[in-house]
């Protein structure tokens, strides 16, 4: 008895655990902590927080390949949705039936708000080609900064597919971690009187004005930049399903059932590629940490691009509004309108920060466009 309970025991996943792994395991319980607890982003934080779970424990073989005619694990089957590049456009088909363009369209000039907060990209890009990385490396790090995980997935799918696992998982934890990263840059480029400035309100966009700009973004952009379609054309399909007002049970669907069922998808399958061996080597932590930097430096740009605004207005933008200005649509957002809220409760940011958010998100589509045409 006593030799089948040691063969037990030395046979079980405990006795295969090692020091990395076991540090994995505590990183996704810690993230599960921020995201049941804190309530940050849980949609995509509990699907990659479980994922890294499962995928780190010992014995399990979730992200196997098939070999030798035997089946391979669940997640690796699922994870052909992102190494294909298939769940990226369908998010963003998801995005586009579930986003209001109007704030954008109403005041064009957040769409400047929307482009600085892109040189994060491309400040990341230059320091990941100084460090050692090719082009197409250093693109698919650099495109963390646009803080929108379906278009680093995109890209790397296409550039460096090798990084795809890091990169993916890099990207959706800054998305899911936005409420904790931006506040405080935030407040260390702004003053407590920039903070208070109220909006004026946004004018009422017409029905035709909010058909007609998706139809000419897709003409207009893919038309230029042939590179884009799979991101910005579903985007505006998305959109043109919204605004047209007549399928109304496919905008349901793309807003609900088919957004809850590719994000828990995605977001087990990007958490399963964080396993330990990989998530903690040298190049892995060199990649996040560039990614960091990358999410911060599109940020401040965004902030300090308002605060230009401000100044140029005469006080009329709140510069905190360029924050949003990376794609992480709505969170960012919706981190202005806390922030806002928190300084003057009656200071209502949301709507005008929809507008660079909504930017961010066809910005990072067209600078991942346009690294994609440089480097395939």
């Amino acid at each position: 008895m006593v030799e089948i309970l040691t063969k037990f025991i030395a046979e079980s996943g405990f006795a295969m655990m090692t020091p990395k792994t076991a540090i994995v395991i505590g990183i996704a319980c810690i993230f599960l902590y921020l995201a049941i607890q804190k309530g940050y982003e849980p949609y995509l934080l509990i699907p990659i927080s479980v994922g890294m779970l499962l995928a780190n424990m010992p014995g399990v073989d979730l992200m196997q390949p098939p070999t030798d005619g035997k089946i391979g694990g669940l997640f690796y089957y699922l994870y052909q949705g992102v190494k294909l590049g298939i769940f990226p456009p369908l998010i963003f088909l998801c995005i586009g039936a579930s986003t209001d363009f109007g704030p954008m369209i109403a005041n064009p000039k957040t769409m400047l708000l929307g482009a600085a907060a892109q040189f994060g990209i491309f400040f990341a890009f230059i320091g990941a080609i100084y460090l050692g990385f090719t082009g197409p490396e250093a693109a698919s790090i650099g495109i963390i900064g646009g803080a929108d995980g379906p278009t680093a997935i995109q890209l790397t799918g296409k550039l460096a597919p090798h990084l795809l696992g890091t990169i993916a998982l890099a990207a959706y934890s800054y998305m899911a971690l936005v409420p904790v990263i931006q506040p405080p840059i935030i407040r260390a480029l702004t003053t407590e009187k920039e903070r208070n400035v109220k909006m004026e309100q946004l004018r009422a966009v017409s029905k035709t004005e909010k058909i007609v700009f998706p139809i000419v973004a897709i003409i207009v952009v893919i038309g230029l930049l042939p590179t884009s379609a799979p991101l910005i054309g579903m985007l505006m399909f998305g959109n043109i399903l919204k605004e047209s007002g007549v399928v109304p049970k496919l905008v349901e669907t793309a807003q609900n059932s088919l957004m809850y069922i590719i994000t828990i998808m995605l977001g087990l399958t990007v958490g399963a590629t964080a396993n330990a061996e990989i998530l903690l080597s040298t190049q892995t932590l060199g990649i996040i940490a560039m990614g960091l930097v990358a999410f911060a430096v599109g940020t401040a740009s965004g902030v300090l691009f308002g605060k230009l605004m401000y100044k140029l207005t005469k006080g009329k933008v709140n510069p905190m509004i360029g924050a949003a200005g990376v794609s992480a649509v709505p969170m960012a957002a919706r981190v202005v309108q806390k922030i806002g809220q928190e300084e003057n409760p009656s200071n209502f940011l949301l709507m005008h920060a929809m507008g660079p958010n909504v930017a961010g998100v066809i910005g990072s589509a067209i600078v991942a466009g346009v690294l994609l045409k440089f480097f395939t």
